[in-house]
């Protein structure tokens, strides 16, 4: 009969402690903070704040920690996704080295995905390639316009030798005493000097309307004092203009006058008469 009231005691006794540990109240201890968990956490705000080289550099040291670990794909995924936005936003400013940049840092981070970053390495290559064709049509057209200034300039010195030309030959003829003996006067070349130069500038910028005129004078001159005459050209096609224009105004003044000609063909020297009077 002891023995059971012993039994009975014990069990009662173990009913009574369970009982008060369920009832009292269970204290909460600070328990340590996963590192990892933590630096996952800090890797995300990076992102979310724009910071991707910092969380790049997050990345790269929490590889070797958590190699295969699902949280950290998904967090490598999202940074490589702010860089292709970040890419995006460049090759609209028209910024192509910084979209480069990111979409090489995308790569880097998606190796094993190469189709994700497609969209935008075309886009930028479009967008180079653009900028290529503007630079050269730019460039084209600065040529244009500077051979056009050139021509502009060969054609002002062209009418500016023969107003000279013009003032240097009514000069002389409102010198030219009443009664004197009439006699012949050069229009373009010195009689005194053994040949005389007579530039073509007209040639190079194909006013031919100068040219027309300024070999009304020279015609006068190799009748006048039986020049022979060489035409230096820059182009042998330019030789048979000249001495056509020439010829048929010497035939104009004298029908029967033997022209003597000959071709001098000089491409990197202007292009001149050389008359040479035999008077």
């Amino acid at each position: 009969m002891t023995q059971y009231a012993s039994r009975c005691l014990s069990i009662v006794a173990i009913s009574l402690l369970l009982a008060a540990c369920q009832s009292a109240p269970q204290q909460v201890t600070n328990l340590p903070t996963d590192d990892l968990v933590a630096a996952l956490s800090q890797l995300e705000q990076s992102i979310d704040r724009g910071q991707l080289s910092s969380a790049e550099s997050q990345l790269a040291a929490l590889q070797p920690r958590a190699a295969g670990d699902t949280r950290l794909e998904s967090l490598q995924r999202r940074l490589a996704d702010a860089y292709m936005q970040q890419g995006q936003s460049a090759l609209q400013r028209g910024d192509l080295d910084t979209a480069s940049t990111a979409l090489a840092q995308a790569r880097s981070l998606m190796p094993q995905a190469p189709a994700l970053t497609t969209g935008l390495d075309s886009a930028i290559s479009q967008a180079r390639s653009a900028k290529q064709s503007a630079a050269q049509a730019a460039a084209a057209k600065a040529q244009a316009e500077a051979a056009a200034k050139e021509a502009a300039a060969r054609a002002e010195q062209a009418k500016q030798l023969r107003l000279a030309a013009e003032r240097q030959a009514a000069a002389v003829q409102a010198t030219a005493l009443p009664n004197a003996p009439s006699e012949p006067k050069p229009h373009l070349i010195d009689p005194a000097a053994a040949t005389s130069v007579v530039p073509l500038p007209m040639l190079d910028s194909q006013d031919n309307e100068a040219l027309r005129q300024l070999l009304d004078r020279v015609a006068a001159d190799v009748v006048q004092f039986d020049c022979a005459v060489r035409v230096q050209v820059r182009q042998a096609k330019d030789y048979p203009w000249v001495a056509s224009l020439l010829s048929a105004r010497v035939k104009r003044l004298q029908p029967g006058y033997a022209l003597r000609l000959v071709q001098d063909l000089k491409p990197d020297a202007a292009p001149r008469l050389l008359l040479s009077p035999t008077r």
